[in-house]
């Protein structure tokens, strides 16, 4: 299993989608990639020679954002949305939506669970 980045593409998948289990590439990036390393985009990750593998490495280190400085930076946005305290930062505090999204039904992903709360009793007639 070849190891990019501190990660371990699976072997018997084309080397394009082998690439995208890498946080931050994508399809293109991972064509974009191959051309620059000058590999074929059919082949298996397992056939990939060592040299190949080094070539890919040292692309990504030097070309592009990935995988732990990636995440990095984006906590550091998030972070400085938070501490500001603009809307964007609010809502990621509040664990609610941040791009707009309505929340009166929906959003349970980032609401969570169902919180059920006791409604008013009806009021009945005592005629």
């Amino acid at each position: 299993m070849p190891r990019l980045l501190g990660v371990d593409i699976p072997n018997n998948r084309q080397i394009v989608i082998s690439l995208t289990y890498l946080y931050g590439v994508g399809p293109a990036i991972a064509r974009d990639l191959c051309r620059k390393a000058g590999i074929d985009t059919s082949v298996k990750a397992r056939d990939l020679s060592e040299g190949d593998v080094a070539r890919l490495a040292t692309l990504l280190d030097n070309d592009y954002t990935v995988e732990g400085q990636l995440r990095r930076q984006v906590a550091q946005n998030i972070n400085r949305l938070r501490e500001i305290g603009c809307y964007r930062g609010i809502r990621h505090r509040k664990g609610l939506p941040v791009r707009g999204q309505r929340t009166r039904t929906n959003a349970r992903t980032r609401k969570g669970p169902k919180k059920t709360v006791a409604g008013k009793k009806g009021v009945k007639d005592l005629r």
